[in-house]
């Protein structure tokens, strides 16, 4: 097999890439990584600079990896700034480092992408080494796999001294429900109420709640959804990866993949939230709103798509990075995954050692956030 290192993915073959990329996954597709690519998103000067593996076998794509030459650790959501931190402290060089993830993008999925969906054998062997050798290549502190598969972090952790790490996020899951009224039967009797106030808020503020796809999106609707992300961004203090270019090409590159949950009032567009979905999966990105408007928050973001789910048979809906106030809207504790290459031996053993006592009290959380989910324990609840 041959591991290559390509610095802009739309030098690999669209169809090729995707054949790799799992069903339900819209963010490891070629598409969506070439229009970060192309819009500015990630580049050197951003910080991301793009040196993707891809593996060959006789001259056919078998295997490909998302990897990132990263100078800092923005925007990637799985946070080791203490770990550069104590680097720092230590005189350790922590940057560069190569980062596997989609960028910007605290959503589970494959990033040893193998073309026949196996998480061990050749193909990830030939990922792994094309990992290392690129590391010692450009004298990479650390090696990162960010929000990968439970089955990759249980195949790979340990191998090459990788460190595992577990995290969590809130997700929802999809146990046939046949209707939004028959899963908010499974709540127990005040959480309820509280949903079905929250969904009244609709009737309220006088709105109309509508899901709109892609290129069906028009051209008002669009620069609201646009004009929220900037306003959400700046009133919580972040950095605005997605530019102008970004929103321009978005809707048509990605129109079978994007879902909006508008809210209109006499026609003009109060209050939105971004979503992307494939296969049996939807995923929560982006919300904003007019101020009058705010209450829409939890049926635009939580309430609509988890109906969405259960009309469509969806199987999951992950809404993104942190948020205790999802638990109250039926989004479990779920684990997430990564693992950590760390070259410098002192460090390591320091980050397996925290990282160890970190995964305990991550599970011991997730078990006590569990008991306030809205969900009945017994009939009579």
């Amino acid at each position: 097999m041959d591991v290559e290192v390509v610095d802009r993915i739309a030098n690999v073959p669209a169809e090729a890439w995707d054949a790799c990329v799992a069903s339900w996954d819209p963010f490891a597709e070629h598409r969506f990584l070439a229009l970060l690519e192309e819009a500015g998103a990630v580049g050197t000067r951003q910080g991301w600079q793009p040196c993707h593996l891809v593996v060959r076998e006789e001259g056919a794509i078998v295997g490909a990896m998302p990897l990132y030459l990263k100078d800092h650790s923005y925007g990637e959501y799985i946070f080791d700034w203490g770990w550069a931190a104590a680097a720092e402290r230590a005189r350790i060089a922590y940057y560069p480092k190569l980062v596997s993830q989609v960028p910007f993008t605290p959503a589970t999925g494959r990033r040893f992408l193998v073309r026949d969906g196996r998480v061990e054998g050749p193909v990830v062997d030939a990922l792994v080494g094309g990992m290392r050798a690129v590391g010692e290549g450009i004298g990479s502190s650390s090696l990162h796999v960010l929000f990968c598969t439970a089955a990759e972090w249980a195949a790979v952790q340990g191998r090459e001294g990788f460190i595992a790490r577990t995290t969590h996020q809130f997700h929802w899951e999809n146990e046939g429900y046949a209707s939004f009224e028959e899963y908010l039967g499974t709540y127990r009797s005040k959480d309820r109420k509280k949903a079905r106030r929250e969904r009244d808020k609709v009737t309220e503020l006088g709105v109309d709640v509508q899901l709109v796809r892609g290129t069906a999106i028009d051209d008002a609707q669009w620069k609201a959804i646009e004009s929220y992300y900037r306003d959400t961004i700046a009133r919580h203090g972040g950095h605005p990866y997605l530019g102008r270019k970004w929103f321009q090409l978005a809707r048509e590159r990605l129109a079978d993949r994007i879902l909006a949950v508008i809210a209109s009032r006499n026609g003009k567009t109060v209050a939105a939230s971004l979503c992307l979905q494939r296969g049996d999966r939807l995923y929560g990105r982006y919300w904003g709103s007019e101020p009058a408007y705010g209450a829409l928050h939890f049926e635009l973001c939580y309430h609509r798509p988890i109906e969405a789910c259960i009309s469509n048979g969806w199987t999951r809906f992950e809404a993104g990075a942190q948020g205790s106030h999802k638990l109250k809207r039926g989004l479990r504790p779920h684990p997430t995954y990564s693992l950590h290459w760390i070259r410098h031996s002192g460090l390591r053993a320091a980050i397996a050692d925290a990282m160890a006592r970190e995964t305990e009290m991550v599970e011991r959380d997730m078990a006590l956030l569990d008991q306030h989910a809205p969900f009945r324990k017994s009939s009579g609840e």
